[in-house]
């Protein structure tokens, strides 16, 4: 057995996850963490808030700090999403920026490089969905980057398939500080398990109606209780801002929702490792983001 002066000191430190919508983030974050901490789907800006995901690696805490894509805002909702992403970086130990190595660069993948340059924080290069893209692009997407910003180190990876994912966890480890770990052992997320059973609502909103519903939802969890029997009972508002938009997710003879409802509960049984009983309702409110009660209940601070 070896001795404490022999052993591995301790590790903890920050990681931002940035990039543009879609670039994989909170894919590559659950990857990382090895479970579900952020809700993932097709839609752009899916993630809205900042989400720790807590990630071990030996003797090291790695803290990742998913964040909404950076995007141009054009609405308070948006200001806020955006403000958070750049506010994940706060005190971050090192920034890691996700680029979606098939859709390239671009003006998104710009601003990120323009809000980068300067920041005196150390940052890595992650391409990812080398699975899926142009693989001759992907040496000149790396080395166009390169040239704009001094990143210490580059990797190619599809978060989705786990390529190239345990030399980048290995190489976050490594860049961390000597220091107490900032969370338990078991614990793998900031979320309460009240936050997570709204996010994984709205994950199924999106994954069930991509196409149909505009962005403009929000999940509310207006009861979240332990039943004797070790169950949880779980009562949801699904916010809409038009009567249009509650019918799409009704569905005819309200079958849509019992869908939506159905999946949502089984992922929350496998996440809470209980049997769950959610209650959905959908309720029209015109004008919801911008009611600072529904800011504050989905982790957002209110901006003018």
């Amino acid at each position: 057995m070896p001795s404490e002066q022999n052993a591995s000191p301790q590790r903890c430190g920050v990681v931002a996850v940035l990039g543009a919508p879609n670039a994989g983030k909170s894919t590559l974050v659950n990857a990382l963490v090895g479970q579900k901490v952020a809700i993932t789907s097709p839609k752009a800006q899916t993630t809205r808030t900042r989400v720790l995901g807590v990630a071990l690696e030996g003797e090291t805490q790695i803290v990742l700090v998913d964040t909404p894509g950076i995007f141009a805002p054009r609405r308070r909702l948006d200001r806020a999403m955006v403000q958070a992403a750049w506010g994940g970086v706060q005190d971050a130990d090192l920034i890691a920026l996700v680029v979606d190595g098939k859709a390239g660069l671009g003006e998104k993948v710009e601003a990120m490089l323009s809000g980068l340059e300067g920041r005196r924080e150390p940052k890595i290069l992650i391409l990812n969905k080398v699975d899926i893209a142009d693989k001759g692009k992907l040496l000149i997407h790396a080395q166009r980057l390169n040239e704009r910003i001094a990143f210490r180190d580059t990797f190619f990876i599809s978060a989705a398939t786990g390529d190239g994912l345990t030399e980048t966890k290995t190489a976050l480890a490594c860049a961390m500080p000597e220091g107490p770990w900032h969370f338990p052992a078991d614990q793998v997320s900031s979320a309460t398990d009240r936050m997570l059973s709204a996010e994984i609502t709205r994950e199924q909103l999106y994954h069930q109606l991509h196409a149909e519903l505009p962005y403009e939802a929000a999940v509310e969890t207006e009861k979240y209780s332990e039943r004797a029997d070790g169950s949880v009972e779980i009562h949801q508002q699904i916010l809409v801002a038009k009567s249009s938009q509650r019918a799409i997710v009704l569905g005819k003879g309200g079958q849509r929702l019992k869908e939506i409802g159905s999946k949502a509960r089984a992922e929350l049984s496998r996440l809470l490792d209980c049997p769950v009983h959610l209650y959905l309702h959908v309720k029209v409110k015109e004008g919801w983001d911008e009611d600072r009660g529904v800011y504050r209940d989905i982790g957002l601070d209110w901006v003018e």
